[in-house]
C-alpha cells in the first residue's frame, strides 16, 4: 500500500529534478541588476558620442582589463598627453596635481589656468572608482568601475566635453599642428 506512493512521489521528484536541469541554465543567463544597469548606462553614453572598451589600465600592478570610456579630439586638432592617477592607485613618488590626484605623466606643455582650474574641479566631482583621467593624441579617457547609472554619470558630460574641446589642438609636439606638405622648421 505504501509502495505506489513512494513511488509516485520519487516519480515527482525525478520530474522536478528534471525541470530544474533545463530551466537552472535559463536562469544563469539573465542578467544581473549590474549587467543590466551597466548595459544601459554603455547604450546611453555610447548615444552622447563616447566610445568604450575594455583595456588595460595605464597602471602598474593592475592587469585586469576595465572599462574606459573615451572623448575623441576632433581630427586635425590632436590633444596633449597626460595621465593622472587616483592616489590609492598611484606612488607617492609622483607629483600631486589635485587632491587625490597625482600626475602619472606631466603634458608637456603647462595647461592654461582656465583648463586647469576644468579639470581639477572635475576631478574633485569623479566617483570613488574612477582611477585614471587621461588624454593622448586622439582622445580624453576616463578609466573607472561604471559605479553609477547614467543619469548621474550625465552631470559629467558637459564638464569632460567641454575640457576635451579646450585641450583639443594643444598636442605635446608642435609637429602635429604643421600642415602636411610645409616643411618643420
Amino acid at each position: 500500500m505504501h509502495q505506489p506512493n513512494l513511488e509516485m512521489a520519487m516519480t515527482w521528484l525525478f520530474m522536478l529534478f528534471i525541470l530544474l536541469l533545463v530551466v537552472s541554465p535559463v536562469m544563469w543567463l539573465k542578467p544581473s541588476p549590474r549587467q543590466r544597469r551597466v548595459s544601459a548606462l554603455r547604450a546611453a553614453a555610447v548615444k552622447t558620442g563616447l566610445t568604450i572598451k575594455l583595456e588595460k589600465p595605464p597602471l602598474h600592478g593592475i592587469e585586469t582589463a576595465m572599462p574606459v570610456y573615451r572623448w575623441g579630439y576632433p581630427q586635425g586638432q590632436p590633444g596633449p598627453d597626460f595621465a593622472l592617477v587616483r592616489d590609492d592607485y598611484a606612488s607617492a613618488e609622483l607629483k600631486s596635481f589635485a587632491y587625490g590626484w597625482r600626475w602619472r605623466w606631466e603634458p608637456l606643455r603647462p595647461l592654461p589656468d582656465e583648463l586647469e582650474n576644468r579639470l581639477k574641479a572635475l576631478l574633485e566631482r569623479l566617483p570613488q572608482d574612477a582611477i585614471v583621467v587621461q588624454s593622448h593624441r586622439h582622445a580624453l579617457a576616463l578609466w573607472w568601475w561604471e559605479s553609477q547609472d547614467f543619469a548621474r554619470f550625465s552631470t559629467y558630460l558637459e564638464d569632460f566635453v567641454a575640457l576635451r574641446d579646450g585641450l583639443a589642438g594643444r598636442p605635446d609636439d608642435n609637429a602635429a599642428s604643421i600642415p602636411l606638405g610645409q616643411p618643420k622648421a
